[in-house]
């Protein structure tokens, strides 16, 4: 029988050169995109690199080139290849948590706010410019409005030669003079075409508004327009002095002396408007505790949060479970379509549906007063006691049906056999639900209430959008509501909704914020491991 079988041939193998060439494609290629994606990511992380330097953000640069050779070592070594799925992550982490709760740490040790925004320099120069004067004799000169970098500068024509700057750099010599009339081109600059300074009111304005410093010394003066095409030297009556750290207005005689606090403030008391950022320690903190307006209606906020974080998750939680309840019993009959209609508050949107009753509790035109009450005129956003209840009801309708669906998915996971031993015992349906039922679905959602609770603390959205936190508190600083909670007046408090801001103020009120819902949510999960007996 063998010699009936063909012999088997050895395959052939490919020349050499074939296999060589094969072999050397696939490294090229690898090694191409290697080396793209290489060239990729250092020239993002050399742009972000580039940008702190120039803004002499320190703390940024040296974070950046961290993250930057750590790319490259991880993502084109071999030696840190696992942590090429770790490091995008650690990335985010570090950039969008713990860098935001440092800086969040540091504003609130400082009094960065409405008049302590920049650097003692950057406050000389704008006590400076209050009541500036063009200088007695001062030629008009040829002027062109020039841009770098999203910076707008001037460039001037003097003596013969071309000089250009910005707000932040003094005029220095670009170029020689053009042979007449302003320039129509300026070296390291591009040049703003006139129609687009007459035809834009917001890029006409800042150009009027513009001060460029004739040199680093301010007290030189600095070059204004008032047209765009011609400009002229203008000083204060302002004098600074270096050296013993004043200001001299020569109009009113008064000296105004750099202060600790970040002011600068005369011999009778008056302080100029514009200060700058200074360490101030603990002052933010004893200020919310010492300060009697702030403390008072403060007080009033923080009660009201608790109440408001306590009342948006019981009574959804209750209201979720007796409609589980309701609905996981076979005997109801269309469960599927009513469980959908249940669920359809959780699904739209939460800042449409606040406005959406904003309005419909209007005490005019609001459909609540209307169908309900009898056209009843009551008002239910300018009472504070009605508008809580008012916002409570709104979040509640939102919340209720995500408690309805935790609480569905925990009834059907409970054993069945400890139900019917229970009512063979003889137990009724309350007794069920004391004993049993409601222990069991504690277990596995006292979790997601502390969460909820957590997230209710801090539920912005639903307080601003309904009603900005009003009606207001009289006499309360910052603009403060009856329906505020802590993280909206937050948000008053750094003015970003208008009004006089106070960073500093407001990092130290999220710190507290921090420390009161981390400490609430580490006694709870404690508490909950109590439950873990009914298992």
């Amino acid at each position: 029988m063998t010699a009936l079988q063909s012999p088997t041939l050895p395959e052939e193998a490919p020349p050499a050169a074939e296999s060589h060439a094969r072999r050397w494609s696939g490294l090229g290629w690898g090694f191409l995109v290697k080396l793209v994606l290489m060239g990729l990511i250092n020239a993002v992380g050399l742009l972000g690199i580039i940008a702190a330097f120039q803004a002499q953000s320190w703390i940024v640069f040296g974070v950046a080139l961290a993250l930057l050779l750590a790319a490259d070592v991880v993502y084109f070594t071999k030696k840190a290849l696992p942590l090429k799925y770790l490091l995008p992550g650690l990335s985010f982490l570090l950039v969008f948590q713990v860098f935001i709760f440092l800086y969040t740490g540091y504003i609130a040790f400082t009094n960065y706010g409405a008049g302590h925004i920049g650097s003692q320099e950057q406050a000389v120069a704008a006590s400076l410019a209050q009541g500036e004067r063009r200088v007695e004799g001062a030629p008009t000169l040829p002027l062109t409005v020039v841009e770098r970098g999203g910076d707008l500068g001037f460039a001037v024509v003097e003596d013969g030669q071309l000089l250009a700057g910005s707000a932040d750099d003094p005029l220095s010599a670009v170029g020689p003079a053009p042979a007449s009339g302003a320039a129509t081109e300026v070296p390291g600059w591009s040049v703003v075409p006139r129609n687009q300074i007459i035809g834009d009111q917001a890029t006409q304005q800042a150009v009027i508004d513009l001060r460029v410093p004739v040199s680093d010394d301010p007290n030189d003066g600095s070059i204004r327009t008032r047209d765009g095409s011609s400009g002229a030297v203008y000083q204060s009556t302002m004098t600074w002095d270096a050296e013993t750290q004043t200001i001299t207005d020569s109009a009113t005689g008064l000296v105004y002396t750099a202060s600790p606090t970040g002011n600068f403030v005369a011999d009778d008391g008056t302080t100029l408007p514009t200060g700058w950022v200074v360490n101030v320690g603990f002052d933010n903190f004893v200020k919310l505790f010492t300060d009697a307006t702030i403390l008072e209606t403060l007080g009033l906020v923080t009660g009201w949060t608790f109440v408001w974080a306590v009342l948006s998750v019981l009574i959804p939680f209750a209201m979720g479970l007796v409609f589980a309840l309701i609905f996981n019993d076979p005997r109801v009959r269309g469960r599927k379509i009513l469980r959908t209609l249940f669920i359809l508050p959780y699904a739209f949107p939460a800042f449409m549906s606040a406005l959406l009753f904003r309005g419909m509790f209007n005490a005019e035109f609001g459909v609540i007063n209307e169908l309900f009450f009898g056209g009843a005129n009551i008002d239910w956003l300018g009472d504070p006691w009605l508008a809580r209840g008012a916002v409570l009801f709104v979040n509640v309708w939102l919340t209720y049906p995500y408690y309805f669906l935790v609480c569905t998915g925990a009834l059907q996971a409970l054993p069945q056999d400890a139900l019917e031993a229970a009512s063979i015992d003889g137990a009724g349906r309350f007794r069920q639900l004391r004993a049993i039922i409601l222990p069991l679905v504690l277990v596995s959602t006292a979790p997601l209430l502390i969460s909820s609770f957590a997230f209710s603390f801090n539920n912005f959205t639903i307080i601003y959008m309904f009603n900005a936190g009003g009606p207001a508190i009289p006499g309360a600083p910052y603009a403060l509501g009856y329906t505020d909670i802590l993280i909206s007046a937050i948000y008053d408090i750094s003015g970003v909704s208008g009004g006089k801001a106070d960073y500093g103020l407001a990092s130290a009120l999220s710190i507290l914020v921090f420390v009161v819902v981390g400490a609430v949510s580490a006694l709870a999960f404690r508490q909950t491991k109590k439950l873990e007996e009914y298992q």
